[in-house]
C-alpha cells in the first residue's frame, strides 16, 4: 500500500494525529518506515474492521428488529413470492431515490419475515439505516406525541433513516385521529425516506410481494 494510500486510510479514521506522526515518519524515505509498515496496514484494518462492526451493530439495535429473520431462512418454494424481485429489492437501492415498497398478501404467507430479512440485508450488507414499526405501534407513538404537545420530532428523526418499515397495516383498527397523523407522517417522508409497508390490504389472495411507486 502506498504511503498516500496509508493517509487516506488514517483520515477516513480521523486518526488526525496519527495522520501528522506518520508524515512526520515518512519524511525521510520510504527505508525509514519499511520494516513497519506490515504494523501500521495490519493495525488499520483491525480498527476499520472493529469500527464496521460496532456500526452494524449500533444500526440492528437501533432498528428494533422484533427478532432475527434473513432471506436464506425463507422458503421461497412454499410461498408465491417473485424470487427475482425479493432478490433486487434485497439491496435496498431503492432507497437511493426513496421509492417505496409494499408487501401484500393473507396471514403466514411470509411478508414480516421477508421485511425484517430485507431490512437486516441492508443494515448488514450495504450501511442502511432502518426503523422498524408495528403500524400499530407507530400510531400510538403518533399519538403520544401530539399529547406531549412534541409533534413533529419523530418525522425529523425519521427523515434520517434510508427505510422505515410499517408491518401490519391493516390487521388491527386505530383511531381516524390516529390515521390522519400516520397520513401526515408518510407525507413527510414522501420522496425522503423509504417506507415498506407489509399489509393484507387489498385483498389477501394477493401476491406477498410487490413493487409500490412512489
Amino acid at each position: 500500500m502506498s504511503k498516500t494510500a496509508t493517509v487516506e486510510r488514517l483520515k477516513s479514521l480521523r486518526l488526525h494525529g496519527m495522520v501528522a506522526a506518520w508524515t512526520d515518519l515518512i519524511a525521510p524515505g520510504e527505508s525509514s518506515i519499511a520494516s513497519s509498515k506490515w504494523l501500521i496496514d495490519h493495525l488499520l484494518e483491525a480498527e476499520e474492521t472493529d469500527r464496521a462492526m460496532r456500526s452494524i451493530r449500533h444500526q440492528l439495535s437501533a432498528a428494533k428488529l422484533p427478532i432475527h429473520r434473513d432471506l436464506t431462512g425463507f422458503d421461497f418454494t412454499a410461498a408465491n413470492v417473485d424470487e427475482d424481485l425479493v432478490t433486487r429489492l434485497a439491496t435496498l437501492a431503492f432507497t437511493d431515490t426513496a421509492d417505496n415498497v409494499v408487501l401484500v398478501g393473507g396471514p403466514g404467507t411470509g411478508k414480516t419475515h421477508l421485511a425484517i430479512a430485507l431490512a437486516h440485508h441492508g443494515i448488514t450488507r450495504q450501511g442502511r439505516r432502518v426503523r422498524f414499526y408495528s403500524t400499530v405501534d407507530l400510531v400510538n407513538t403518533l399519538e403520544k406525541e401530539k399529547r406531549d404537545g412534541r409533534s413533529g420530532r419523530l418525522a425529523e428523526s425519521l427523515l434520517r433513516m434510508d427505510l422505515v418499515i410499517l408491518d401490519e397495516l391493516g390487521y388491527l383498527p386505530f383511531s381516524q385521529a390516529g390515521g390522519a397523523l400516520l397520513f401526515h407522517l408518510l407525507s413527510k417522508l414522501y420522496e425522503h425516506t423509504s417506507v415498506m409497508i407489509t399489509t393484507n390490504l387489498p385483498s389477501a389472495s394477493g401476491p406477498a410481494c410487490s413493487a409500490m411507486p412512489r
